[in-house]
C-alpha cells in the first residue's frame, strides 16, 4: 500500500471523527431522503446495509424505511473461514432490540451460523472512505467488500454511502482486486458510475 493511500486513509477517518452528532443525523437525514427516490432501491426487495460503528453515514434510518417498506433487510457477517462477508436476514423485532455480537475488529454483526452469498441481494449500500468519479472504492483496509464482491461480478448493485468529503476529485489508484460501485450517495448528491 502506498504512502499516499496511507496518507488519505488517515486523514478522511479523522474527518469522518471529528464530525458532531448533530452533522451525522442531518446527513442521515438528507440521504435517507435522495435514496427514497433512487429507482434501484425503490425496485429492491432485499437489501444489504451495514451497522455503522467508524463514522460512517449513519444507518439507523434507512433500515427502519426498508423495514417501514417491506423489504428484507440483510446485515454483514465475517466468515472466519475464508474472510468474506456472509449476509444475514435480520427482522425489524431483532434490529430494535439490538440482538448483535461485538466483533474482535470493533462493529456489530448479528448472531447466525450461516447467512447468504452476497449475490442473493438486489442492492448492497456499503460504506467507504474514499470515492472517485469512476466509482473506485476505498475501504478501511481490510478487503472484506472487495473479496466478497469479486465473487458476484454483476449483482447486486453497489451503492456506496459517503460523506461529501470522502468523493474526491483526482482518480484513485484502483488495484486489480478493488470493486467499482455503480453508484455512489452523498448528503447532497447522487453519482452515477459507468461499468
Amino acid at each position: 500500500m502506498s504512502h499516499t493511500l496511507n496518507s488519505l486513509r488517515k486523514q478522511l477517518r479523522s474527518e469522518r471523527r471529528q464530525l458532531s452528532h448533530y452533522q451525522q443525523k442531518q446527513a442521515e437525514q438528507q440521504v435517507l431522503r435522495l435514496l427514497r427516490r433512487l429507482p434501484k432501491f425503490k425496485a429492491a426487495s432485499r437489501v444489504g446495509l451495514y451497522l455503522h460503528a467508524f463514522g460512517e453515514i449513519h444507518t439507523d434510518k434507512l433500515i427502519k424505511l426498508c423495514f417501514q417498506q417491506k423489504k428484507q433487510v440483510f446485515l454483514p457477517m465475517i466468515c472466519n473461514m475464508n474472510q468474506n462477508l456472509v449476509w444475514v436476514r435480520v427482522s425489524s423485532n431483532q434490529y430494535l432490540n439490538r440482538r448483535f455480537s461485538h466483533h474482535p475488529l470493533g462493529m456489530k454483526e448479528p448472531m447466525a451460523s450461516r447467512g447468504k452469498h452476497v449475490s442473493h441481494l438486489e442492492l448492497l449500500i456499503m460504506p467507504l472512505l474514499a470515492c472517485d468519479h469512476l466509482g473506485t472504492r476505498i475501504g478501511m483496509g481490510g478487503g472484506y467488500y472487495d473479496r466478497t464482491l469479486s465473487t458476484a461480478k454483476h449483482y447486486p448493485y453497489r451503492l456506496g454511502l459517503a460523506h461529501a468529503f470522502q468523493y474526491v476529485d483526482g482518480p484513485l489508484l484502483r488495484q486489480t482486486w478493488d470493486q467499482p460501485l455503480h453508484g455512489l450517495l452523498s448528503p447532497k448528491k447522487f453519482y452515477y458510475f459507468s461499468s
